[in-house]
């Protein structure tokens, strides 16, 4: 009789520190932070769909693979729209005055 299949969990990202007190950040602090939170939240949906789907919850396998991918899309995003951030901070700081 073959080994029952284990639960396999999601790698845990690192706790978001505490926002700011409000105003400090400014406007981009406040767009940087609810991105931060909507990609949290799509990586929280997709672990909780795949533990439904893991303990027989009803949960289907297409809306896990959804979730999952729809997790792993908004994180690539949030990935590349920080590159293209830090690449214009670096210009502006080579740039001479």
């Amino acid at each position: 009789m073959p080994a029952p299949i284990t639960p396999v969990g999601l790698p845990v990202l690192p706790p978001v520190p505490a926002a700011p007190a409000a105003g400090t950040g400014g406007a981009f602090g406040s767009v940087f932070r609810d991105a931060v939170d909507k990609v949290e939240q799509f990586r929280l949906n997709a672990e909780q769909s795949v533990e439904r789907f893991l303990a027989g919850e009803g949960e289907e396998l297409h809306q896990t693979v959804l979730a999952t991918q729809k997790a792993e899309m908004a994180f690539e995003l949030f990935l590349q729209v920080r590159n293209k951030v830090v690449q214009a901070y670096q210009e502006i700081m080579r740039t001479q005055v």
